[in-house]
């Protein structure tokens, strides 16, 4: 069998699926214009037409050898302001320009003007749609607490630890009832834990665990902590976390009641002995980048993956993209998880 594999979030909507899609333009300046007008568009297709394209996009994964994909995010315009639509206190209409991400670049983004609560149960279908395309078990997405504070404007909780527990018991309701419904891989991503770890460490993982509260132990926590997207693809020169920052969460993480941790390695790889801090968490190990067009090979992938295998145990890795495939395009993605596949299924464990 090999390592197990698994992919991140995103994959390349089909043409078929009309959505904005914030892949075309990373940093542009309105991440969440036009998904209601395009919804509203497709009608009384739109759930066909999401059903089919979340298919697509399971299958193309399984297809490639991947034993635990996604739903592809088909549905979203970006995997933060999508879940943020089903919340209340989130004004889409009125929006107001934010810098972002260490002062990249700044986008107009939702306002929050009032509390942030619930609005609807709604990642149980969004899981439900995608499981219907495969037997292997479809993991699922959503943003972290301290992302999702730091990626719209908050002109009610005035600090993002306390607007991260808001969001956190919000993020609750959706994980206990992916857990109810039977879904095996529950996935919250907190890229901003690697640009701003000593948040992270004071109140961001606390708040993540808020987030999987009650959760049973038959549905695996899982946390993503990627470094950042460059706005085009093939760009070399463009702003990562600091390689540290792993380090300087490493220790707290594992210790936290998280299960598996998704760290990225193909774009610019790791001091190893990062792995030797997590002494119980599973690591999910990026091995192929997904800003690049340049296809990593088999034996290099292998090869990879072998070296991590010198600072942790086999049961405990697992193969991956660096993160969500979107910019890549189809053709692309299919391949790298091709190469990806097979290189981690032919390694004895």
């Amino acid at each position: 069998m090999g390592l197990l594999t698994t992919t991140i979030g995103a994959y390349p909507k089909p043409e078929y699926v009309n959505l904005p899609d914030w892949f075309d333009d990373l940093d542009k300046a309105g991440p969440t214009e036009g998904w209601a007008e395009a919804m509203e568009a497709m009608g009384e297709k739109a759930a066909a037409i999401l059903e089919k394209g979340t298919h697509e996009a399971v299958r193309d994964q399984v297809d490639a050898g991947i034993d635990i994909p996604t739903d592809g995010e088909i549905a979203r315009e970006n995997y933060i302001h999508y879940h943020c639509r089903h919340l209340e206190g989130m004004d889409f209409v009125n929006l107001t320009e934010k810098v972002l991400r260490t002062g990249n670049y700044s986008s107009f983004l939702p306002t929050v003007h009032g509390p942030v609560k619930p609005r609807d149960s709604f990642l149980a279908d969004d899981w439900k749609r995608a499981q219907k395309a495969t037997d292997k078990p479809v993991k699922i997405t959503m943003p972290g607490p301290l992302t999702v504070a730091d990626t719209v404007v908050d002109e009610y909780y005035g600090n993002h630890k306390d607007f991260g527990k808001a969001i956190a018991a919000a993020l609750n309701q959706e994980v206990l009832s992916l857990a109810n419904a039977g879904c095996k891989h529950i996935q919250i991503d907190e890229p901003l834990f690697a640009r701003y770890p000593d948040s992270a460490l004071e109140f961001g993982i606390e708040n993540l665990e808020r987030a999987f509260h009650n959760c049973p132990d038959s549905a695996t926590r899982t946390v993503h902590i990627c470094c950042g997207y460059p706005d085009k693809i093939d760009k070399d020169d463009y702003p990562k976390a600091p390689r540290e920052s792993y380090f300087q969460i490493a220790e707290a993480m594992d210790d936290s009641s998280i299960m598996t941790i998704s760290l990225e390695d193909a774009h610019r790889y790791n001091d190893l002995k990062l792995l030797e801090i997590f002494k119980k968490t599973k690591i999910i190990f990026g091995v192929a980048a997904i800003a690049k067009t340049r296809v990593e090979t088999v034996e290099e992938i292998r090869n990879r993956l072998l070296d991590a295998l010198e600072h942790i145990d086999a049961n405990r890795l697992i193969a991956a993209p660096d993160c969500g495939l979107g910019i890549l395009g189809k053709e692309l993605a299919i391949k790298k998880l091709k190469n990806l596949s097979e290189a981690a299924h032919s390694i004895e464990t």
